[in-house]
């Protein structure tokens, strides 16, 4: 049995970055970039206005008032996206709106708001420096500047961005498919008859999405029966994936088949048991070169396990650089107690309190309790050599889901969250 962290070093370094593919900028969303992204002109390309109003040359307004203002003539009416026509001489000014490019002769913009309009004449009452309301050709990006590097993820901001450029598809790296087997004589489907003594399986669907939430596509398998020539030929139906995920028969069990069958289809296994609770049989290794996973088959050991080592397998994979949760200290609000030796993973609430985090445990935490899962927003770290943490402790805290930040807090406008 080895330690948490032992495992999960040992994984990453089995774990690749995947190729690329060319995919539409909408369809980058979320995705990590797999090449640089250099501009091949000035954005904006000529300087513009960055206001309605009126583009005339800053000298003839100079010391201009409500008390005294300056007349200027107009002598074009200049909307965003036309050229202008003429060129701006003494005592002239164009009419502008936002987007429309500078006229010669023009320096400055004033606002609509500062002028009063009487036919071919603007009385203009304020005086503005050269340069006033104007955006400057390659303000935003000069070009040959990169203006996205390769590795980044796309965000909103980046997928605009390349489309300033002109960059309608990009290359970014692929998406994992994952397969993804269930076993156990005693499960069902969930639109299949469920007899007293049988089960759904939820690992099907959890590990799904789980797999989804991290950009990942799930191949689902099915269910297996604990039948070994069943077992080995779902698996091999699993074996054009990228990475192979089996749940449940890799415990100690008379019925815990999977390890075996996965060795006689060429499975080299890097390690099983992780001294963690829940999910201490974890077996790891490839088959092939792909990453394959044994997961526990208890709904919580299942999906603890996936969070803690499959996916920031997978999000390395996609390239990403930040593979792992936030963690956070919080103050525990109730007393814990534990085995030494093992490294516990408690599903627990965390909240604001003031400035700080507060964390209290779901209540029951049996690894057949999927309805911790749903109550959780994080998980407590218990470290492997304590048996006891009093309440009014601080402990780490990894962040599942980070919607509770936003309970109870007003919004920019001051507005309380319905």
């Amino acid at each position: 049995m080895i330690s948490v962290d032992e495992a999960m070093n040992r994984i990453l370094a089995r774990i690749h970055v995947l190729g690329l593919e060319k995919v539409d900028i909408i369809s980058s969303l979320g995705r990590v970039l797999g090449e640089d992204i250099v501009a091949p002109r000035d954005i904006p390309p000529i300087d513009n206005s960055a206001m309605d109003g009126y583009a005339i040359r800053s000298v003839d307004i100079k010391g201009a008032s409500r008390e005294s203002p300056v007349f200027l003539k107009v002598i074009e009416e200049l909307p965003a996206g036309a050229l202008p026509q003429r060129s701006i001489t003494k005592g002239e000014a164009v009419r502008i709106m936002t987007g429309a490019p500078i006229p010669t002769g023009a320096d400055t913009v004033v606002m609509v708001e500062d002028t009063e309009r009487a036919g071919e004449r603007v009385s203009v009452f304020q005086g503005v420096p050269p340069g006033e309301n104007i955006r400057r050709a390659g303000e935003d990006v000069k070009k040959g500047d990169r203006v996205i590097s390769k590795g980044s993820l796309i965000h909103p901001a980046e997928v605009g961005m390349l489309a300033s450029v002109g960059r309608a598809f990009v290359y970014v790296h692929q998406r994992p498919v994952v397969a993804i087997l269930c076993t156990g004589d005693e499960l069902v489907d969930v639109d299949e008859e469920i007899a007293d003594h049988k089960i759904v399986s939820s690992n099907s669907y959890t590990l799904s999405a789980q797999v989804m939430e991290c950009g990942g596509l799930p191949l689902q398998l099915g269910i297996a029966k604990d039948d070994p020539h069943e077992i080995e030929q779902r698996l091999r139906q699993g074996l054009r994936a990228d990475v192979i995920l089996s749940s449940a028969g890799v415990s100690v069990g008379d019925y815990d088949l999977v390890k075996d069958v996965l060795a006689g289809i060429g499975f080299q296994m890097e390690f099983w048991r992780v001294a963690m609770r829940p999910g201490q049989p974890l077996a790891f290794g490839t088959i092939g070169g792909k990453p394959t996973f044994g997961l526990p088959g208890n709904p919580v050991s299942s999906m603890i396990s996936f969070e803690e080592f499959v996916r920031p397998s997978l999000l390395k994979m996609m390239g990403y650089k930040n593979l792992f949760r936030p963690v956070v200290e919080a103050v525990l609000k109730e007393e814990i107690r534990k085995k030494s030796g093992r490294r516990y993973f408690m599903r627990a609430r965390v909240s604001l309190e003031g400035d700080r985090y507060v964390v209290t445990t779901t209540g029951p935490q049996g690894s057949g309790i999927l309805s911790s899962m749903v109550e959780a927003n994080g998980l407590l770290i218990v470290p492997e050599e304590r048996t006891e943490i009093k309440a009014g402790e601080r402990i780490r805290v990894q962040i599942v889901d980070r919607s509770f930040e936003s309970a109870g807090m007003r919004n920019p406008f001051g507005v309380e969250n319905p």
